[in-house]
């Protein structure tokens, strides 16, 4: 390794890898490349601006310890640069017997994360919190709250040296050596690192690719779409309203989310995009859906879970469909309190054998570290991320 601090390239300018570059700016020379010309220009910038508590994580997983100490580090950060961190609240709410069930699972999980403040709820209880919110029963997380990722992801790129952010660098190639490894822009431009580490969000499975770490799992991307409730009709929600998830998928289903601004955003449902940065029905990208499509894991979990699928493209295409997901917890809402409000593409990680990945997937390959796999709480969890990944390239600082 040359003399002087070591030269670590971030390939990824959204909230994870500004994240790991801050972090490690102190003990080395950080460059963060990406293809846009912004930060935060895809998963950061289009999800529900929730930072999790960690109630639904195995504990023991990497998803539960991360995103519990990411959220006091994240309530932290913004605290300090006056960015909104809004402690609403939320309810994870059962309508029958079985849901409750399930709940009481999320409730141990919650518990065994270390969750703060957790509360139990009948349906009355549940009506002193969300009024206008039904169900048989609830689960309250009164510390669960809402930021603003885009921001906390400027501010993260605002703390880097001046010089440290390449935008506009699309990678074509990673050669990777014993010690080192070059990466080339699509224009042919070579720079050379000790340590590349890959954060590529809906991409990370190609740049992996580049630098030999293959071939799975692979993205399958996952457009969320969200409609908005009516300035006359926020006040059917106080702060976050989720169903009990399905325990087949990563998805947390439909759900009411209050922003920061004081806006209610109802979704996102999970539909297969048509592109890997498909925002609409109408951006097709033929290579991205090809591969999607080629992907051994792909064409086995349609199999498995098509009928799903069908299901979730009904309420893409019908708004009625869409409000009545979200009127079995709010019985007052109707089609007419809500407009479109955009759409987000979850890069969502799955095995060969058709399982979709639920945890973090981070691998280390000699100078080249990958994250493979980084959806929900990712972003609640940017900071605790970094940390562990300084951790695992103590060596190399």
């Amino acid at each position: 390794m040359p003399a002087g601090p070591p030269r670590i390239g971030v390939i990824g300018a959204g909230i994870i890898g500004l994240a790991v570059a801050r972090r490690l700016s102190g003990h080395a020379e950080v460059t963060v490349l990406d293809k846009e010309d912004r930060v935060g220009a895809h998963q950061t910038g289009h999800n529900s601006g929730v930072a999790h508590a960690g109630l639904y994580y195995p504990p023991g997983s990497l998803k539960a310890a991360l995103c519990r100490r990411g959220v006091t580090l994240l309530r932290a950060y913004c605290t300090e640069r006056d960015l909104p961190y809004v402690t609403c609240g939320k309810v994870v709410v059962a309508r029958d017997g079985t849901e409750a069930d399930r709940l009481a699972e999320i409730e141990r999980r919650a518990r065994a994360n270390g969750v703060p403040d957790l509360r139990r709820l009948d349906a009355d209880r549940l009506r002193d919190v969300e009024p206008h919110t039904r169900g048989v029963a609830a689960l309250h997380s009164p510390r669960t709250a809402i930021v603003d990722f885009g921001a906390v992801a400027r501010a993260f790129a605002g703390d880097l040296r001046a010089g440290a952010l390449r935008l506009g660098f699309p990678v074509a190639a990673i050669r990777r050596g014993p010690r080192s490894a070059v990466v080339r822009s699509a224009a042919d431009e070579e720079l050379e690192f000790d340590t590349v580490i890959v954060c590529a969000g809906l991409h990370s499975d190609r740049v992996s690719r580049l630098a030999g770490d293959s071939p799975g799992p692979a993205i399958v991307p996952f457009r969320g779409e969200y409609h908005r409730l009516v300035a006359n009709r926020t006040h059917l929600v106080r702060g976050l309203i989720y169903p009990v998830p399905d325990p087949r998928y990563p998805f947390l289903g439909v759900h009411l989310t209050r922003r920061v601004d004081g806006t209610v955003d109802v979704g996102p449902n999970a539909v297969l995009a048509l592109a890997r940065e498909g925002y609409r029905w109408g951006t097709v990208a033929p290579g991205d859906l090809w591969q999607t499509l080629r992907w051994p894991g792909f064409r086995r979990m349609a199999r498995t879970h098509w009928r799903t699928g069908v299901r979730e493209l009904h309420g893409s295409l019908s708004r009625r469909a869409f409000v009545a997901a979200a009127r079995r917890y709010v019985p007052e809402l109707t089609v007419a309190d809500v407009e479109p409000a955009g759409a987000g593409v979850r890069a969502q990680a799955v095995d060969a054998d058709g399982t979709l990945v639920d945890d973090f997937r981070i691998h280390r390959l000699g100078p080249v570290v990958t994250v493979r796999n980084a959806p929900s709480p990712a972003a609640t969890s940017s900071l605790a991320i970094a940390d562990h990944l300084a951790d695992q390239l103590a060596d190399r600082l």
